[in-house]
């Protein structure tokens, strides 16, 4: 793609979800996208705010940005998205990676979501494909398609940054779990290894962050020769059935993402919630004995 001015970057951490989210701006416009947004979500309430997303809403405004994209790198299972409030806010359009229909179809059935729920995508407004390329005002952005931990995942590769979404953690916290339905630890190894073979000092920006033992400060930024070096499930030429081996023994003593029932079904409809029943109101389903 040429050798792209490097994009303007602002990063926050929501230490509830452990999530991070970006705005990335083009250097030569005023024209911005969010990446991976925050839906706040009292669980035992069962009450959504946009507290974070205001914040956002905030940041943009203030410095007379527009805001082109809203985008995500998968559907979620650890935090809400807020892309349907920011584009009533902002404007934007709204995308995902292709496959996201995948998703759809499984978790469609595993929440009995009825017909009325089209699971074609149809909800984004963009579905991303494996190299496909667009812009953040003048500032091009290349797709990769890096499924494995859901079937949709994907990289979005802007200049010298890659938002990787959940496929890789920080170096001593590893990987991303490949056990959901649609997972691939197979996949999750090849997809990490399209990513470690950009430049060795491309920035990779996480979803999220756990910290690892031993470390006192949360951290979501990284880079390719950081991960090749150090990355404690993949790192130091680590083989695929090496990979594989440790990553399915390690999925099957996790237990589910304490947000995952919410996220799923608000984030497979781009971040809406289920429709409103006949008394006006939202509700989300508890499938028994499904996850």
């Amino acid at each position: 793609m040429g050798l792209e001015p490097a994009a303007e970057i602002l990063s926050y951490f929501d230490e509830n979800t452990n999530a991070a989210c970006y705005i990335v701006r083009d250097p030569t416009s005023q024209n911005c996208a969010v990446i991976d947004s925050i839906l706040d979500f009292d669980l035992a309430a069962g009450r959504v705010s946009t507290t974070h997303a205001d914040m956002l809403v905030s940041e943009i405004t203030s410095r007379g940005w527009n805001l082109e994209w809203i985008i995500e790198t998968h559907v979620h299972a650890d935090h809400l998205s807020a892309a349907p409030y920011l584009a009533k806010e902002l404007g934007g359009k709204i995308a995902i990676g292709s496959n996201i229909d995948a998703v759809q179809k499984v978790f469609g059935k595993i929440f009995n979501a009825g017909t009325e729920f089209q699971m074609d995508g149809s909800q984004f407004d963009v579905l991303f494909k494996d190299g496909d390329e667009f812009k953040i005002g003048n500032l091009p952005v290349r797709v990769i398609h890096t499924p494995g931990h859901t079937p949709a995942c994907v990289t979005y590769i802007i200049a010298d940054s890659a938002f990787i979404g959940d496929t890789l953690f920080m170096p001593d916290f590893g990987t991303a779990r490949a056990d959901f339905p649609g997972g691939s630890a197979t996949d999750l190894f090849n997809s990490i290894q399209r990513i470690l073979s950009l430049p060795d000092d491309t920035k990779l920006f996480l979803c999220h962050d756990y910290k690892a033992n031993g470390r006192d400060e949360f951290a979501w930024q990284t880079t390719v020769i950081e991960q090749k070096k150090h990355n404690v499930h993949v790192g130091d030429g680590k083989t695929e059935s090496e990979f594989v081996e440790f990553r399915t023994k390690r999925d099957a003593q996790l237990s589910m993402p304490k947000l995952i029932i919410p996220s799923i079904q608000t984030n497979m409809r781009a971040g809406n919630l289920p429709p409103k029943e006949d008394d006006g109101t939202h509700y989300l389903k508890i499938p028994i004995n499904k996850l």
